[in-house]
């Protein structure tokens, strides 16, 4: 299968990382090199670090980058204080971090990410070379675990139906396809409570994925790791695309820019917290509607961006 992906708010993402020629900059997803790429026209004798967890998705950037100064690191976008450290790279004037799921991913039956792939594995894993897929944790967990997930990482409000049913369902036969479950949780939402145009399976799958992959855990770690090793006037962009993610991002990005973080029933200051810098942007970044027309998975993308003081 072919390799392919739009990279969502690509003009306002270089935008907004407000390259120099000769800075390094780090592209934390850097998927099919599309982000990437674009940097790369904006750099003379500056350096990119390309990091990427899908070691398949790494490949392709490999192959299509083959200009400029890049180095590629097969690592979870969440490390990157350790690759910086491992390249010998202390400071950076820049970092995006893309945490959407790419077209490939989804597309491609054999990922396992997609409710419309029946015959599909289960997978759902961006770095293959983890262990636990959602074939595992459907399998595996229990009612309540499952219940809890779909829940919080869903906000899907039949969870507990589907949690119920998923169990019910594998203790006659394993679920070990997309199809399976899909037909678990299709029995599982009443009809009348359906969305149109939304797919009954949508918020199961993006909670199971967001499990396998451990997307929340350690994101506003990551936020502040990052800006923490930026140039001043250095910045830090980041996509997120649903709710959970873009609230973990505000957060601590308004953290970033706060001096004080302590509880507000406090008299006097404990923290000794100070601003790193300031939001290029209060309000989100979203795509044009041109943009949202011609890409629709950019829909619910949304880009919050920090600059170092």
């Amino acid at each position: 299968m072919i390799f392919s992906h739009k990279s969502v708010l690509l003009d306002e993402c270089i935008d907004a990382l407000n390259i120099r020629s000769d800075g390094i900059y780090v592209d934390c997803t850097a998927g099919g090199g599309g982000h990437s790429a674009k940097i790369l026209d904006k750099l003379s004798n500056g350096l990119l670090v390309a990091i990427d967890k899908d070691e398949e998705a790494l490949s392709v950037c490999r192959e299509r980058l083959t200009r400029g100064n890049v180095k590629f690191v097969h690592s979870d976008f969440k490390n990157i204080c350790q690759v910086l450290d491992e390249l010998g790279i202390d400071k950076v004037d820049g970092i995006l971090a893309d945490l959407g799921v790419s077209s490939y991913q989804i597309d491609n039956p054999e990922r396992g990410f997609s409710y419309m792939a029946s015959d599909a594995p289960l997978d759902m894993r961006m770095d293959a070379e983890q262990a636990m897929t959602a074939c595992d944790i459907v399998n595996t967990y229990s009612e309540q675990q499952l219940c809890d997930i779909i829940r919080d990482y869903g906000e899907e409000k039949f969870a507990k139906v589907i949690a119920r049913n998923i169990v019910i369902e594998r203790q006659k036969l394993p679920i070990n396809t997309c199809g399976q479950l899909v037909a678990v949780i299709d029995k599982s939402v009443p009809h009348s409570a359906r969305k149109k145009g939304s797919h009954p399976a949508k918020r199961t799958f993006q909670a199971l994925r967001i499990e396998v992959n451990k997307e929340l855990e350690g994101l506003e770690e990551f936020v502040k790791s990052a800006a923490g090793r930026l140039n001043s006037n250095g910045r830090l962009a980041v996509i997120t695309f649903h709710s959970l993610e873009d609230r973990a991002v505000k957060h601590s990005f308004n953290d970033l820019v706060t001096d004080c973080i302590c509880p507000p029933n406090l008299p006097v200051c404990v923290c000794n917290h100070r601003s790193q810098g300031a939001l290029v942007n209060k309000k989100p970044i979203l795509p044009s509607p041109s943009e949202q027309l011609d890409n629709p998975r950019s829909q619910s993308a949304k880009l919050r961006v920090f600059e170092k003081k």
